[in-house]
């Protein structure tokens, strides 16, 4: 199942200021990441995959809100 890199970050049971403390990045910059990571730095990702325990195949990397749109869509087609 794929999911957010918000959905991951909540899912291990962090908050955004313990995460980005964890990372050493400003919690607006995870913030940032977290509502359109199309753009993550590679090094970043594999320490939040380290963090987090979830496999980097399993988060979306894009605009949040795109996932969700796609999403409803996918959940209108199989609906009807």
């Amino acid at each position: 199942m794929v999911i957010t890199l918000r959905a991951a970050r909540v899912n291990s049971g962090m908050t955004l200021m313990r995460a980005s403390s964890s990372l050493g990045i400003n919690k607006d910059t995870l913030s940032r990441y977290e509502r359109d990571s199309a753009d993550i730095p590679r090094s970043l990702l594999v320490n939040i995959q380290r963090l987090y325990g979830v496999n980097g195949d399993n988060i979306f990397f894009g605009c949040e809100s795109e996932f969700f749109r796609t999403r409803k869509m996918y959940e209108l087609i199989e609906g009807g």
